[in-house]
């Protein structure tokens, strides 16, 4: 099965499940590898700050782990960073230190506030939030360079009180494609995040049309997460999903070792 490379555990404030057991699944799918990638969303606004990583345990805990498993699966050890530009010197001198093989960016919290959160719908319509979602979101991958690959890029239409359907690729289009052209251009990677299936949306995030742009524009590096916080979840719909890759053009999926890409042929996962 294909590599999973956006993996939770009990490390996050909203999991609970023990990372061991995570591996273990993986190992059960035939995976040949996987990555841990917990969340750490520094200043997120939040009353309790559930998403902020101890690094002095997670990291060691991790290592300990890739040891144990050696023989039956490579264990990769990753971050999800929540981007945000007011973190901006804080996220560059962390990276700077982080000695990890993979780092998601994700755009969880907008003005402080996540998509989760009912009430970032309240007040505007959903057109101006998603195009606000998108505007902030080019603002923080063209001044940031602290993370691999960009993490569920529609990521606030899971959410949405009618989830997508009055959303489309096309009618954003002005918005996301700068976002896909930055990233072709900085030499970041895009992620396929499978969760969109769980939620209901019959399409990962970003969206099968996105995936396609972003290889139409030159775009080559696609990396690939079922974002799971339960061992159900891991490999999510990842059979269909190596059928859709190869669809929208791609030949190769893209793993990170010490933060280095390695293409993965999909014809021979």
């Amino acid at each position: 099965m294909l590599p999973d490379f956006h993996i939770h555990t009990s490390f996050s404030g909203d999991s609970q499940t023990p990372a061991r057991t995570q591996i273990e699944q993986c190992i059960s799918l035939g995976m040949k590898e996987l990555c841990i990638t917990d969340h750490h969303d520094y200043d997120s606004g939040m009353e309790e700050e559930i998403f902020l990583l101890d690094f002095d345990t997670y990291l060691p805990a991790l290592h300990t782990l890739r040891q144990e498993y050696q023989n039956q699966i490579q264990v990769n050890i990753g971050v999800e960073l929540g981007l945000q530009l007011h973190v901006k010197d804080y996220l560059k001198d962390l990276v700077s230190s982080l000695e990890v093989d993979f780092i998601i960016g994700s755009c969880h919290f907008i003005d402080q506030k996540d998509p989760y959160d009912p009430t970032f719908f309240q007040g505007k319509t959903e057109q101006e939030i998603y195009q606000h979602f998108f505007e902030v979101t080019l603002k923080r991958v063209q001044s940031l360079d602290c993370f691999d690959s960009l993490g569920h890029l529609d990521y606030v239409v899971r959410y949405s009180p009618t989830k997508n359907q009055n959303y489309s690729y096309y009618a954003y289009q002005e918005y996301i494609d700068p976002i896909l052209k930055t990233l072709i251009q900085k030499g970041k990677a895009l992620e396929c995040n499978t969760a969109g299936f769980r939620y209901h949306l019959g399409q990962p995030n970003p969206c099968q049309d996105i995936l396609t742009r972003y290889r139409e524009l030159g775009g080559e590096l696609i990396t690939l997460g079922s974002d799971a916080h339960t061992s159900p979840h891991i490999g999510y719909n990842f059979p269909y999903i190596q059928s859709l890759l190869e669809t929208c053009g791609f030949r190769y999926l893209t793993t990170y070792h010490h933060r280095r890409p390695t293409p993965v042929l999909l014809e021979r996962v």
